[in-house]
């Protein structure tokens, strides 16, 4: 028999060690009356205590079950409890923290944590479609956006578990569609964004001439987000072959923008510093500022706000005012959907098309050639539309 019930209680007649009976009870052998009242299961290694030996039965039996089945897992029965949720959900948080940018991390950490906050300590195996439908339904203080986002999170931590061989294929759940609309952003048209462009010259030359480089580089070099643009160092900006190289872009493998020629003269004009400097850091002087360090996530955006106040422009923020803006105005330009495309290096046309709106184009397209074909309007305008003029009914059909 695989596994079997024990007491360490002895019979206090004789001293003997009391045994299972296999029927009911754990007994001396010598005086049957006598009988243990706290049991221990032990099998393949798991032990639990138990004062009920019928509890301690079904244990036994259930483990033997499993066993038949082909699902005994010890892990499900260890102390650490290494299947759980919480526990696994921590592990694939650490392998992320030097994954992604502390940015994406935090948001990682966010998504996770209320997924911990539902589920603890259950077994991960346990967990399928239901539960994640319930959790993320839960979720009604996030945006459709958000929730579609957390989802993702979750599926990428349960590819992790799978290529962990913590869990098999069929354990793997599947995961309910969160259906959600991407607004698009606000975008101004060249002249407007070459105004703010200037603005933003004006306010931070004396101060720190690395913004305006910053936002104009963003205006310019369309492939390259905000946040990515911050965190360039003095060794990701390859001088010699003109190109900047962006380590850890969002589409997670090395991104090569070529830079124009002027360009990389005025970068070869600036002094520059060691391979891990970071190149957009703070010069000395700036109140709340650290002499030396990189600039913040938001800080171009704090100098393009400021700009657009000063001019009296709202509701364009810096992703949508640089490189939304320039995508659309290149079409202006006779540069064709692709170009544009390879320019902003989207990795799908969706994702592209999301705020470049090459189907409204179309569409507009055909709706002119509509207009183009319809004859001109006649002289004789109808002054009731509800079908009839001056009390008379209209014979459309004339």
């Amino acid at each position: 028999m695989l596994g079997g019930i024990y007491t360490r209680q002895r019979c206090p007649l004789c001293g003997s060690k009391m045994v299972d009976n296999r029927i009911n009870a754990c007994t001396c052998p010598d005086h049957p009356d006598q009988k243990a009242s706290r049991f221990e299961v032990i099998f393949r290694g798991i032990g639990r205590r138990f004062n009920d030996y019928r509890a301690a039965f079904q244990f036994l039996t259930g483990l033997r079950h499993e066993v038949t089945q082909g699902k005994f897992d010890p892990r499900d029965y260890r102390k650490d409890n290494p299947l759980g949720f919480s526990t696994l959900a921590w592990q694939w948080l650490e392998k992320k923290k030097t994954a992604v940018r502390p940015s994406s991390w935090r948001n990682l950490r966010n998504y996770l944590g209320r997924a911990m906050a539902f589920f603890g300590g259950r077994n991960i195996k346990e967990i399928g479609y239901a539960d994640l439908e319930d959790l993320l339904e839960a979720q009604q203080d996030l945006s459709p956006k958000t929730r579609a986002n957390m989802k993702s999170a979750l599926h990428d931590f349960w590819r992790w578990l799978l290529k962990r061989q913590v869990i098999t294929p069929a354990q793997v759940p599947a995961f309910p569609e969160v259906k959600f609309e991407l607004g698009h952003r606000r975008t101004v048209d060249k002249g407007t964004q070459l105004a703010i462009l200037e603005e933003v010259r004006r306010i931070s030359q004396s101060i720190d001439p690395r913004v305006y480089i910053g936002i104009r580089f963003l205006c310019t070099y369309i492939s390259v987000r905000p946040a990515e643009m911050a965190a360039l160092k003095e060794g990701d900006i390859d001088l010699g072959n003109g190109y900047l190289l962006i380590p850890h872009p969002k589409e997670k493998a090395l991104k090569r923008v070529p830079l124009l020629e002027e360009d990389v003269e005025l970068l070869r004009s600036l002094p520059r510093g060691l391979p891990e400097l970071p190149f957009f850091r703070h010069p000395p002087g700036i109140k709340g500022c650290r002499a030396g360090a990189a600039y913040g996530e938001k800080y171009f955006w704090k100098w393009w706000k400021r700009a657009c106040d000063n001019l009296g422009i709202e509701g364009v923020d810096l992703y949508g005012g640089t490189r939304h803006s320039s995508a659309l105005a290149l079409r202006a330009e006779g540069c064709s959907p692709e170009q544009i495309r390879r320019a902003t290096m989207h990795a799908t046309n969706k994702a592209f098309e999301r705020y470049y709106r090459v189907e409204a184009d179309e569409v507009r397209d055909v709706y002119r050639k509509t207009h183009a074909a319809q004859p001109a309007p006649a002289k004789k305008v109808l002054k009731d539309f509800s079908g009839s003029e001056n009390g008379k009914v209209l014979n459309f059909k004339e």
